[in-house]
């Protein structure tokens, strides 16, 4: 049942629709309610980051099933300028544009799985993922 949709994220706009997407596939994949907010937040927070920090980039939601048990996936990426102190910008309150610095650490804060990988001058990936 591998199922995925990609949203290009360049735009205020499209992050409230990646965030949409995002808990609708949670609601037909049986989440409960707690547990959608938790995703369409996450899916928000990274995709916001997209807009503010990378001139935009995608966010691919997926079904995904490890040893049998299912779960959602959410890859956010783009070609921006990389982050240049991951552990930095993974702190609570760390912002580079004066916002709120809740981004990175509350996607990791409200998924099950946090990934990261940047390069400075390539661009950033983000996968967060919850399981069912």
């Amino acid at each position: 049942m591998m199922n995925s949709k990609t949203i290009i994220v360049e735009k205020e706009l499209d992050v409230v629709l990646a965030r949409q997407e995002g808990k609708r596939l949670a609601q037909m994949m049986g989440f409960g309610l707690t547990a959608q907010a938790r995703i369409a937040t996450a899916i928000s927070e990274l995709a916001s980051n997209l807009v503010f920090h990378a001139g935009g980039g995608t966010v691919t939601l997926s079904t995904i099933e490890r040893e049998g048990r299912p779960g959602l996936e959410a890859l956010c990426q783009d070609s921006g300028p990389g982050i240049e102190d991951v552990e930095l910008a993974m702190q609570d309150g760390y912002s580079t544009n004066g916002g709120l610095g809740g981004g990175l650490s509350g996607g990791k804060r409200l998924m099950d799985e946090f990934e990261i990988q940047s390069q400075v001058g390539v661009g950033t990936r983000v996968i967060v993922r919850m399981w069912l």
